[in-house]
């Protein structure tokens, strides 16, 4: 068979070939960094999310030192600490029937 006799197909076939598998070997390799780039970003924005949470905890703390103040705590804890008293006086009432 000399090269005038091989059919188109067969020579088209042959250069298609490689042709393929190298646009195959790219776009494993394409998919593999888009795999990788997602696993570096979803670690990004968790440690991103666990910064934010931690400043919003640090920013809450630090509103309730500086916005409420200290008498109003001193309130609070003699009257949840009164309610306690009478709510054990009760329970003590209780239990001695």
């Amino acid at each position: 068979m000399t090269p005038a006799e091989v059919p188109p197909t067969i020579i088209v076939s042959v250069v298609q070939a490689p042709m393929l598998m190298g646009l195959f070997w790219m776009l494993h390799g394409i998919r593999r960094e888009l795999d990788r780039r997602i696993e570096r970003g979803d670690l990004r924005q968790s440690d991103g999310l666990a910064r934010t949470r931690e400043e919003l905890a640090h920013f809450k703390l630090e509103v309730a030192r500086t916005y409420v103040p200290l008498s109003l705590i001193r309130s609070l804890d003699q009257r949840v600490t009164e309610h306690l008293n009478r709510i054990e006086a009760k329970l003590e009432e209780a239990t001695r029937r």
